[in-house]
């Protein structure tokens, strides 16, 4: 964790918004999860240039990737530790900024750093959609069966393959006494 709280500094310092996602943000909420990286949202594609990273130490040299046309993501930003990895991902559009907004502030290992909230990490993994990432938003609604509405009240923020996965996932958990 120490390479992603350099990171998360470095952000700050540069006046980057950014916040925790994936299994560290799990972790954060509660959801006990084994992950080998730390992954961050930003919005800003200033990330994605060797210069900006050029005053940061202590998380080894940037792997920068930019994404394509077709790629959900602007592109990564990847720091190989030697224990973690931190990716730096670059999300595209209103939907980002907006999650990016309203960030929380969380304390992990000892030390508050700024997390996407339960919610926006139900519609980030929906958006991910690997059977991972759909076990961990189930995990997560269970945890807290009222975050359904809050979720609902975002969708349309959201893309439409998050909207998709989400309503396939309500009506995979609803049992047949429910219809």
């Amino acid at each position: 964790m120490n390479a992603a709280v350099r990171v998360i500094a470095y952000l700050d310092r540069k006046g980057v918004v950014c916040a925790l996602i994936g299994g560290v943000a799990l972790g954060a909420h509660g959801i006990a999860r084994a992950t080998l990286d730390a992954d961050l949202l930003v919005a800003d594609g200033i990330v994605l240039t060797r210069e900006f990273w050029r005053g940061l130490t202590g998380a080894g040299l940037p792997e920068i990737r930019r994404g394509d046309a077709d790629d959900p993501l602007g592109g990564v930003v990847r720091f190989a530790g030697d224990t973690q990895s931190v990716d730096v991902l670059l999300g595209r559009g209103l939907w980002t900024s907006q999650i990016l907004a309203r960030r929380i502030r969380l304390r992990v290992q000892r030390r508050a750093v700024p997390v996407v909230d339960r919610a926006d990490l139900v519609g980030l993994k929906l958006f991910a959609g690997g059977p991972q990432d759909l076990l961990d938003v189930r995990l997560l609604v269970e945890a807290d069966p009222a975050l359904t509405r809050v979720v609902e009240s975002r969708l349309g923020e959201a893309p439409r393959s998050v909207r998709q996965r989400w309503r396939r996932l309500m009506r995979s958990s609803r049992s047949p006494r429910d219809d």
